[in-house]
């Protein structure tokens, strides 16, 4: 059998446009494809690898649970859930865990979960759930639907209904929306599919305190931000504001499928046996990679080595700019880092992204005006300066047309 790009038109369904290239080795922050062509990996998996590629942690972990025990389904418990359960609790504000398998399983839990209390405390009126445009949230109906870019909800016939959006940053438009009938806000600290945008300090503040006023609750979306991508373990933490719900995926397993959405025991506790569920949720190799993803990240020492990472990044962008006068600005927190394209280029970021590929390095675009990076949280300084130059390049091809 020829394994090649052709044979994903013939057997996948052509939601995807992937690349030609196919990697089929990597090790740290470099990736091999079928030519044994080299890859500086600046994309992370979309913010999934935090440890690069066959960290020797995460093989153990997965090598040694693999000779254990696989799967034994929510009819039993198991050891891996359990300890990754407590690290996070101990690690954060909450109290309480449920495991998925996705950061959009996550999300659905939580919503379903805040729909569920809201009933049970208050009454059916109120149901309402207050998002923000251009925030994403998952692929699932509900999810998509609270996901406040119409682009991906429209086309599959009647919404799930009471979901109402308005700006990011946006405190006035926000407090006009808000009543005693919202029953939950969703919102990312930082946005990412939206183009790598912060919350200012006042509009996470607000958002928070008129939650509070209104009993509704707050569910933070990190499943982009969290396990160490901002330089602290969540982002919630640097802005010194608490949800009342938090979703976590994507870096929790470095590279393995795992979600998990954590809680307090008040809230937990209205998802009693047999109101949600997932077969795969929290099985015990996704836990156990989990662990050992957790454990590497949650140190002093790479958390701060985020911070400094991030500090060349954007030094070695700047300079690029400096010569080629390409972004408009630089942007985001941490190894989140979103380059936005100037009014020339406007629409083109992913012209970067090809451009790029085809010099050996590997990024991600944040809608079509940013170009976005999400490298591993170890990433070398080595690693970064040879991606940079490379990239580099691709830029002055983009600019020389």
């Amino acid at each position: 059998m020829t394994v090649n790009r052709e044979l994903f038109d013939q057997v996948m369904v052509p939601n995807y446009a992937p690349s030609s290239v196919i990697p089929v080795r990597g090790e740290g922050s470099r990736v091999w494809d079928q030519q044994g062509r080299e890859y500086i990996d600046f994309a992370g998996g979309i913010a999934v690898n935090c440890l690069g590629h066959c960290h020797p942690a995460l093989v153990k972990a997965l090598k040694e649970q693999g000779e254990k025990i696989w799967h034994v389904a929510n009819v039993m418990t198991n050891e891996p859930a359990l300890r990754l359960a407590k690290k996070l609790v101990d690690a954060t504000f909450a109290e309480k865990v449920y495991f998925a398998n996705s950061g959009a399983e996550a999300n659905e839990g939580a919503l379903k979960l805040a729909r569920r209390v809201a009933l049970e405390n208050f009454g059916e009126q109120k149901s309402q759930i207050i998002a923000f445009n251009k925030g994403f949230h998952g692929r699932t109906f509900f999810t998509v639907t609270v996901g406040g870019q119409a682009a991906y909800s429209d086309g599959f016939g009647p919404k799930p209904g009471d979901i109402v959006h308005c700006d990011f940053n946006d405190l006035d438009a926000f407090a006009a929306l808000i009543s005693d009938n919202t029953c939950a806000v969703m919102m990312e600290p930082l946005q990412g599919e939206g183009g790598i945008i912060s919350a200012t300090d006042e509009f996470a503040k607000g958002v928070r305190e008129l939650c509070t006023k209104h009993n509704a609750l707050l569910i933070f979306d990190e499943v982009q931000t969290g396990v160490g991508r901002t330089g602290e373990l969540y982002a919630y933490q640097g802005l010194n504001v608490t949800p009342d719900i938090l979703t976590t995926a994507k870096a929790l397993g470095g590279g393995f499928p795992i979600g998990a959405m954590i809680t307090t025991t008040e809230i937990a506790k209205h998802l009693k046996v047999g109101t949600h569920g997932s077969t795969y949720g929290g099985n015990p190799l996704a836990c156990a990679v989990g662990e050992a993803a957790f454990d590497t990240v949650n140190t002093p020492e790479v958390l701060a080595g985020v911070k400094a990472k991030a500090a060349l990044f954007n030094e070695l962008l700047t300079a690029i700019n400096d010569k080629h006068q390409v972004f408009s600005e630089i942007r985001g927190q941490g190894l989140l880092i979103g380059a936005v394209v100037t009014e020339q280029f406007k629409g083109r970021a992913k012209e970067f992204l090809v451009a790029g590929t085809a010099e050996g390095v590997m990024s991600l675009v944040a809608g079509a005006d940013v170009v976005r990076f999400t490298p591993s949280l170890v990433i070398p300084e080595a690693d970064i300066r040879e991606g940079m130059a490379r990239f580099e390049k691709a830029v002055a091809k983009v600019v020389n047309g």
